[in-house]
């Protein structure tokens, strides 16, 4: 497995893309330059001409130059003179060309694409603003439903798709779409892989979702990767690739269908806790003894966490064993992990209750710093 990259290098890609958008700028700036020229020189060149025949102020001016290029016609500011009926003339023979330059520049700039590089360059301004979001690589059967998970959670998602129908799918649904080759290191800097909440790898094809993992995994080695796998081989090469979770649908589907038919009443819960305002979220405590002294209280009874928060306090994993429903008198540890369900806003309250003394948060495939 290559070694992970460090972070510095990643960020002067970013450095260089805010450069390059400079360039582009200017470039889809250039071809409105002529006639916008042309129009400030029909409006100054009329406002001057009135000047000198007429006498008039600037205000007055300018004011017949724009009712008589814009073709409004409120009359004139004052009885004109020949000169200045001329000067009226040569305002309306430049607002033609002016117009016509301006036609045959749009329709030339539509023949040749311009107005596309207009909207990818706002869709990538919006991509540069997007955090903590999931990048979803491929929109198949298992990424509209992964999509499709995402958007009732409210999450906000970014489809990594190279195929046009299933772009305009994604589209369709509501999502977000870079049409790019996920497998390249450029397209998921661009999807915002440093600000990302996961990267889900549901390509379909085994060999490009290695990609994906080893390219991630090399640019940002703290990021969550979730990877599709046909195959136990391809789930190994996964996982040694650096992917933090491997679902294989076969695998997954088999194992949802036993537990349908054993524990019919577990898998309602979990549905219906998908539908749902709460979460299940997992706490680490650090392995720092001190952080830990700074709570308000060391058992479950003390810390009150039900009351103060709201959220309940599932099961505890304590160096490999597991305990379920504990009780008040369970005091917490150096190292331990708490398995914790509550709404947004409880599990928000606990953690601010915890403080420092939390190592790492993790929430429907989020990782974070505590």
């Amino acid at each position: 497995m290559p070694s992970p990259a460090p972070r510095l290098p990643q960020r002067s890609h970013g450095r260089g893309r805010r450069r390059s958008s400079r360039p582009q700028l200017k470039r889809l700036a250039r071809p409105w330059l002529l006639p916008l020229l042309a129009l400030a020189a029909v409006i100054c060149g009329g406002a001057l001409g009135y000047r000198i025949t007429e006498g008039w102020d600037w205000g007055d001016c300018l004011w017949m130059v724009l009712i008589t290029i814009s073709t409004i016609g409120y009359g004139e500011v004052e009885p004109l003179s020949q000169a200045g009926r001329l000067v009226t003339v040569l305002i309306i023979a430049g607002g033609l060309v002016v117009v016509q330059l301006s036609i045959q520049r749009i329709l030339g700039l539509t023949e040749s694409g311009y107005f596309r590089q207009l909207r990818d360059l706002r869709f990538r301004r919006i991509l540069r603003r997007m955090h903590n979001h999931v990048i979803l690589c491929g929109y198949g059967r298992m990424g509209r439903e992964i999509g499709a998970q995402l958007q009732l959670e409210n999450v906000p998602v970014l489809v990594v798709e190279l195929d046009p129908e299933r772009r305009q799918a994604a589209e369709e649904s509501g999502l977000r779409v870079l049409q790019a080759d996920a497998t390249l290191d450029e397209t998921l800097l661009e999807a915002g892989l440093e600000r990302c909440r996961s990267l889900v790898a549901a390509l379909p094809s085994n060999a490009a979702n290695l990609y994906v993992v080893l390219s991630a995994r090399g640019l940002e080695p703290r990021c969550r990767l979730i990877a599709r796998a046909d195959s136990e081989e391809s789930a190994a090469k996964l996982r040694l690739a650096g992917a933090s979770v491997v679902v294989s649908p076969y695998v997954a589907g088999g194992r949802m269908m036993a537990a349908t038919a054993l524990r019919p009443l577990a898998v309602d819960f979990m549905d219906l806790l998908a539908g749902s305002d709460c979460e299940i979220e997992e706490f680490q405590l650090s392995a720092d003894p001190l952080l830990l002294h700074n709570l308000p209280g060391r058992s479950l009874s003390e810390l009150q966490l039900g009351r103060r928060t709201g959220a309940m306090v599932l099961a505890i994993r304590d160096r490999g064993r597991l305990i379920a429903n504990p009780g008040g008198d369970v005091v917490l540890a150096p190292g331990q992990l708490l398995v914790v369900l509550g709404s947004k806003g409880q599990l928000r309250l606990l953690r601010d209750l915890l403080g420092s003394a939390v190592d790492m948060v993790e929430t429907m495939g989020r990782t974070g710093g505590g």
